[in-house]
């Protein structure tokens, strides 16, 4: 309870739902995104509902700005207990060899380098502090390539070495590291992967229940709370009818 978290990409999906579900668990928290008027939004409605919010306007790919705006964190917030790396997104479902270079950078750069930078400024705290936990949001798309998938399942795959990585260099402290993996959400995620094309995004999720951003958030939070001398390393989480990153039956 009480904890300072930090929630990149908190605008919306399984950001949005973390932001909500760690206030309703009494906990004070920074919010990051690129979209400044909806975090305005959503810092008010969290606010009064009585919970302690901080947001920061910045796009996770700006190295530069993100270590400012984390440097310069007013002193009753440097304190970050639970940093959830949740900024991410998925471009086009094109063959390799047909894809977007431009979707390529953004995935890469968003995926992968933007939780880079965010481990790398805010877990040396946690370490000397001899306590944090981080928990990063991967994907069932980590585990095997699927139809499309190519580049994006490559920095899912990244996200998993990442997390078992840090695990690794921090075991000599009470730093824990949780790496998500969920597999069909129904957030704005596809929406984004099609550019905007509201009837292919929904075809994603015709003929099966998805997940929501909620179950997500709620195994957040149920890892951040567990006994400190319990690290939930690794959640696969699919919906009822979905085998695996590729295998889903529709009704």
């Amino acid at each position: 309870m009480n904890k300072v978290v930090l929630i990149t990409g908190a605008t919306s999906g399984i950001g949005l739902a973390c932001a909500k579900k760690f206030a309703a668990n009494g906990d004070r928290l920074i919010l990051t995104g690129r979209n400044e008027h909806r975090l305005n939004e959503i810092r008010k409605a969290l606010t009064e509902k009585g919970c302690e919010v901080l947001t920061l306007a910045f796009d996770v790919r700006d190295r530069e700005k993100a270590a400012k705006y984390i440097q310069e964190l007013p002193a009753e917030w440097q304190q970050i207990d639970v940093l959830v790396n949740n900024a991410g997104l998925a471009l086009g479902l094109e063959p390799e060899y047909e894809g977007n270079p431009d979707d390529w950078e953004t995935m890469i750069d968003t995926n992968i380098k933007g939780l880079l930078t965010m481990t790398r400024l805010v877990v040396p705290g946690m370490v000397a502090r001899n306590s944090g936990h981080i928990i990063n949001i991967g994907s069932v798309a980590g585990d095997a390539a699927y139809a499309g998938g190519n580049v994006y399942c490559a920095t899912k795959a990244a996200v998993k070495a990442l997390s078992d990585g840090l695990r690794i260099d921090v075991a000599n402290t009470a730093v824990r590291v949780t790496n998500l993996k969920p597999g069909l959400v129904e957030t704005n995620f596809s929406n984004i992967r099609f550019h905007g094309d509201s009837d292919r995004a929904a075809n994603v999720y015709k003929g099966i229940k998805p997940l929501t951003g909620d179950d997500i958030a709620d195994v957040a939070v149920y890892a951040s709370n567990a006994p400190e001398h319990v690290q939930i390393a690794e959640v696969l989480i699919l919906a009822t009818h979905q085998a695996s990153g590729s295998v889903i039956v529709r009704k």
